[in-house]
């Protein structure tokens, strides 16, 4: 039966089977060294018996060996290896699959290397020994972040991938439906509507890991798809959302990243007014040491203005559409008064000077979220055309409810000290939006352009 390379340990003396790549070969003449790398990390194989087959063995070749563990002789311990006390002493080799060389170097970290190159070769960049450590934490993250909302009542609801196409700020990607000819679906920005209908049908406590997708410019800490903590709850004030998600975070980063240090407990507050004008920016950094990469500074905003102006004279929602005011301003809403004096529910959660999560008290009732609507220019039948069902829901007994939605990908750049986002996600797109592996997007055929009833204009180049 295969044992795992880091468990070598536990086999001296005994006969064992592994399977891997080869990660390094050494040839000393009369023995040959190899390094087998498999998902738990990397031993030492030796060969002591120089056959044709071991002298054609090349690095990533896929192979299964048979040998005996032994203790490695006190001056060949290598105390850099979990299991660099022991070794292997090969009696069988099976060569399972060649490999050609590699287009890329997967045996250092990898930011040397071309982002392109990288790209195009994902599945041999994941080989490297960083992205699989950032590929496991992240699953460390979900799996606390599940184990810990279910203890508190909360149960996990998958959301619909294609809907509704709605306004609510980036643009949206869009599904053209075969069966109802001209019409389209969309990839959902948010699983914002569905988790506020949940509380209107009486679930209380929904979380899920959710799939977002949006239709913008690309950046270092921005992707077109991209994975958040969604989360909602019904009879709940400002302060059960942020108590919760800041109990659930503290001790996600005590628990698995013990080596960072949070910089102040509980979480300052500070309201957008007093971020703008101290230092500028609604998601400030407020690390003490900007360069300590294990200083985690997180930092809550609140009291964001409600609306703000457009370019065209009108107004905007500055987060969503969907948050309360606070109910010194919800007279202000109703009436539609002094827009750009009235104050949200939103909170914020920054850390180290980026936005990880966003979330408010909501906006229950159909009055005042219609009225949300109209200030931000829609007419009665845009209204009814795109949240009609939300504002009908409403009207048969909607609870109270708050939620947020964190963003896991920008979170786990931070606490894993990568550059980007692009580093902890698996097969991440590039700077312009391009799958270079998958060769995507890419041209469709004529036959299921016609099925669809679409047909693709060539655009005219500008002068």
């Amino acid at each position: 039966m295969r044992i795992l390379a880091n468990d070598i340990a536990h086999h001296e003396g005994k006969e064992v089977v592994l399977k891997g790549w080869v990660s390094v070969r050494r040839d000393h003449g009369k023995i040959v060294f190899i390094d087998l790398r498999d998902r738990s990390g990397i031993v030492q194989c030796v060969f002591t018996k120089v056959t044709p087959e071991v002298e054609k063995l090349r690095p990533e070749w896929v192979i299964k060996i048979t040998g005996t563990v032994n203790k490695r002789p006190e001056k060949m311990v290598n105390l850099n290896l979990p299991n660099g006390h022991h070794e292997v002493l090969v009696k069988e080799l099976e060569v399972l699959n060649e490999a050609q060389t590699l287009p890329i170097s997967i045996d250092t970290d990898g930011y040397e290397i071309g982002e392109e190159s990288r790209l195009k070769y994902r599945y041999l960049d994941l080989r490297r020994a960083r992205l699989q450590k950032n590929l496991r934490m992240r699953y460390a993250v979900n799996e606390f972040i599940r184990n810990h909302l279910t203890k508190q009542d909360f149960i996990e609801i998958e959301t619909p991938i294609i809907s509704k196409s709605t306004p609510e700020g980036a643009r949206d990607y869009l599904i053209p439906s075969r069966i109802q000819t001209g019409k389209f679906y969309a990839l959902p920005q948010s699983p914002q509507q569905y988790k506020q209908l949940f509380m209107v049908s009486g679930l209380e406590r929904y979380f899920q890991i959710a799939r977002c997708f949006r239709d913008e410019d690309t950046r270092g800490d921005r992707q077109p798809e991209f994975t958040q903590l969604d989360l909602e709850i019904s009879f709940a004030e400002r302060e059960d959302v942020m108590d919760l998600i800041e109990d659930l975070y503290i001790k996600m980063v005590e628990v698995l990243f013990p080596e960072h240090k949070i910089t102040q407990k509980p979480f300052p507050r500070l309201t957008h007014a007093e971020a703008m004008k101290k230092y500028n920016s609604d998601k400030p950094d407020l690390r003490k040491d900007k360069n300590d990469k294990f200083e985690l500074a997180f930092c809550w905003i609140i009291d964001f203005p409600f609306f703000e102006e457009t370019e065209e004279g009108g107004y905007t929602f500055t987060h969503n559409p969907f948050s309360k005011p606070k109910d010194e301003h919800m007279d202000l809403l109703i009436s539609k008064k002094n827009i750009d004096k009235i104050l949200t529910t939103q909170y914020d959660l920054a850390l180290n000077g980026y936005e990880i999560g966003g979330g408010s008290i909501r906006n229950f009732k159909p009055e005042a979220l219609k009225r949300v609507f109209e200030i931000i220019g829609m007419d009665e039948e845009r209204i009814k055309n795109n949240f009609g069902h939300m504002i009908e829901a409403f009207s048969y007994g909607a609870p109270p409810e708050g939620g947020i939605a964190m963003g896991l990908d920008r979170f786990m750049a931070i606490v894993m000290n990568e550059p980007n986002i692009r580093e902890v996600i698996a097969f991440p797109k590039t700077g312009d939006g391009r799958d270079l592996m998958m060769e995507a997007p890419s041209e469709v055929d004529k036959k299921q352009l016609d099925e669809l009833g679409l047909e693709i204009k060539k655009q005219t180049k500008k002068k």
